[in-house]
């Protein structure tokens, strides 16, 4: 019996380090490109499944390269206080006040958004269609991950006030077990993003102040609830996990008052809205006349080295991301 309760908490962490986030960075990615222009639409819907499946391919990446980490998050309140005027939004300024090694530490995700949609928008200008369709999928993952208020906190997982798991039930749980069912994605199409970098960290800002939220209340609900209601076990393709049961799931999602609906909403449009910035700043370029549309093997290679290296592999550098 003790032997069998071991492999259960064993599969319990390696599902929390392999799968979360998953679901939602799909399902944001997907939506995405329902709020695209005539123009763009019919492409993207073409390639949607690539677009839907390769968004986690960032997350697979941190299991090969240490340097991808920190394009995830940012831990700003290493930097001060809300709203944090010791940090310049500028990479360059920051790095000559900060030191490389210390803004790459503590994360560049707001800069590397940006990094991403100067990316794009050369593929746009290029008709490149590989490299629209891989850049766009990877450049949804990081704007959804700036968009999680635990992505811009050091305290990324509740790790410092025992909350351990925390990180993986606002952004997978919540998503997973309600955005079917009680979401409601509807809304405005894409626009163009005039001041992109401004844009990104107004949406850190956000999450930067929510975080402490996210943290309080999950305490909140712990302490008011008996122990063996917090969490329950599921069966997951095979396998029995223990997660937080869908009792306590509905109840952190009503005192959250919706935040997990509105942050993916705000992260569907932002992604949507980021590929048509991309494509109007590369001059509209008609997407039925592209170029490179197969993958070389060497892609192909990379996105299976991609699966196995986050299958049997270990993160590199910081957990939960």
């Amino acid at each position: 019996m003790k032997k069998a309760l071991i492999v259960v908490v064993l599969l319990c962490i390696s599902q929390q380090c392999f799968c979360w986030g998953f679901f939602g960075h799909r399902k944001i990615n997907y939506l995405a490109v329902f709020l695209l222009p005539p123009e763009m639409i019919g492409f993207y819907k073409t390639h949607i499944d690539f677009l839907t499946e390769h968004s986690v391919d960032p997350d697979k990446r941190r299991y090969a390269i240490p340097e991808e980490g920190p394009r995830h998050y940012i831990d700003i309140d290493h930097y001060g206080e809300y709203p944090y005027k010791d940090l310049p939004h500028n990479y360059d300024s920051a790095v000559a006040k900060f030191s490389a090694d210390t803004v790459n530490a503590y994360g560049i995700v707001p800069w590397w958004v940006q990094t991403m949609l100067g990316r794009l928008t050369n593929a746009f200008k290029e008709k490149n269609q590989v490299k629209i369709l891989k850049l766009s999928a990877e450049i949804g993952h990081y704007i959804a991950d700036a968009h999680v208020p635990l992505h811009a906190s050091h305290n990324h997982n509740g790790q410092f006030t025992n909350q351990n798991g925390i990180h993986g039930f606002w952004e997978s749980r919540v998503p997973e077990l309600l955005a079917d069912k009680e979401f409601d994605f509807w809304m405005d199409k894409a626009q163009h993003i005039k001041n992109p970098g401004q844009f990104m960290w107004a949406r850190v800002l956000e999450s930067a102040a929510a975080a402490d939220t996210v943290l309080r209340l999950e305490k909140e609900l712990t302490q008011t609830t008996p122990a063996d209601q917090k969490y329950s076990f599921e069966n997951r393709n095979g396998i029995t996990i223990r997660t937080y049961s869908t009792s306590f799931t509905t109840a952190y999602n009503t005192k959250l008052n919706g935040m997990v609906e509105r942050r993916m909403r705000q992260s569907i449009f932002a992604v949507a809205s980021f590929w048509y910035t991309a494509w109007i700043n590369a001059g509209q370029p008609d997407l039925k006349k592209l170029s490179n549309k197969e993958f070389t093997a060497e892609e192909l290679k990379e996105f299976e080295e991609l699966n196995t290296n986050w299958r049997n592999g270990k993160i590199v550098g910081r957990d939960h991301e």
